[in-house]
């Protein structure tokens, strides 16, 4: 421990300058992390943060909320769906984007309407209430400077009028396929849908919002929906976030991006060690030669390696908390400190795993060398 403390204080330049580098890495790392979990929380926050444990589809939406039309009428499918065991209440859910007038602009709304009182209802009000009547709207924190501020007036806008809707609350993390998410007692929904659509016969659930009994597990609940019900698609609340469309191409286009990062970061200290490693080898061979054990040489490579991706780590943090004191409540980025602890032990790991390269040299000085002159081979 004593020899690596000394060495890094003989080379602060080096050793910083290593840190900062790989802290810059860290924090690309970390800031993607944040990025992905922002952008994912826009296309699938209503979803994700709705009571509803089960939501069931047509089985030909593929899983899509948006086009999702019950191929039965309402009462039959619900009715189908709560005579499942395990199912505790069903429930009618729609889910629709519409024009909306608010702050005196238009602009597209999701508007997902559930049975008050029932599955369906958003889990994270943080300011305000729920809906207790028609007419009524919870919508997204972030978009209170948008016109959906509480008090506000939010007008569904059709053909031939318009329908207000008055924001009663504000959730966190509603929005839905990165528009404004509202959520409306079921009628209500039914009555915007009209406004949007005149013409329609009739308005039909995108789902059925599922509560499950307690002690029943949703993934089982929705595949006996799927054996007992005909034409439909059950999905747990988690299972139908991760399958909404776009979600899983975001996901697999940033972790390509991590991926890239993580090697970066592996290599640029593999390589810093095994060059300081080559750098000082004749020290290290003297030190072998006056008794130094490998363990102890072996020991101090590797506490400075953990030295340097702990400050690294820091560095990282740091700059994200910056960027998150910078960012704006329209695309908010906060500070997750279990991203920062899982990212930070993956990076812990490898930087370890590459410093294998250096250990491997350090195991193989003979100390015998240090006998021998320069330039004679023994």
């Amino acid at each position: 421990m004593r020899l690596a403390f000394r060495e890094i204080t003989r080379a602060r330049l080096r050793f910083g300058l290593l840190s900062g580098a790989a802290g810059l890495l860290v924090f690309l790392i970390l800031f993607q992390s944040t990025l992905l979990s922002t952008l994912l929380s826009f296309f699938s926050g209503a979803l994700q943060h709705q009571s509803a444990a089960v939501v069931v589809y047509n089985a030909d939406a593929r899983k899509n909320p948006e086009g999702s039309v019950l191929p039965t009428a309402t009462v039959d499918a619900v009715d189908a769906v709560a005579a499942v065991d395990g199912v505790a209440r069903a429930e009618p859910f729609g889910v629709d984007t519409m024009t909306a007038r608010a702050g005196g602009k238009e602009l597209d709304v999701a508007v997902l309407g559930y049975v008050l009182g029932g599955p369906g209802a958003p889990t994270d009000v943080v300011e305000g209430r729920r809906p207790r009547s028609d007419g009524e709207g919870v919508a997204s924190d972030i978009d209170a400077d948008r016109g959906f501020a509480l008090g506000d007036t939010v007008r569904v806008v059709g053909p031939d009028g318009t329908y207000p809707i008055t924001i009663v609350g504000r959730a966190h993390d509603i929005r839905f396929s990165v528009n404004p998410g509202v959520f409306v007692s079921y009628a209500t929904f039914e009555a915007a849908s009209r406004v949007k659509n005149p013409d329609a016969l009739a308005v039909l659930p995108s789902m059925v919002a599922v509560s499950v009994e307690r002690g029943a597990d949703p993934i089982t609940v929705a595949a006996r929906i799927d054996r007992t019900v005909p034409g439909v698609d059950a999905l747990d609340r988690d299972a139908a976030v991760q399958s909404l469309p776009g979600v899983s191409a975001v996901k697999i286009s940033f972790n390509i991006i991590q991926g890239l990062a993580f090697v970066v970061v592996t290599m640029v200290v593999g390589i810093f060690f095994v060059i300081l490693t080559v750098q000082k080898a004749a020290a290290l061979t003297l030190l072998r030669a006056i008794g130094a054990p490998t363990a102890t040489l072996v020991r101090s490579l590797l506490v400075q390696v953990v030295l340097v991706m702990v400050a690294a780590i820091v560095v990282g943090t740091a700059l994200l908390t910056l960027a998150s004191l910078g960012s704006s409540a329209k695309f908010p980025i906060e500070v997750d400190p279990g991203v920062v602890l899982t990212r930070g032990a993956v990076l812990l790991v490898l930087a370890l795993l590459a410093s294998l390269a250096s250990i491997r040299r350090v195991l193989r000085i003979d100390p015998i060398a240090a006998t021998v002159p320069a330039g004679v081979e023994r």
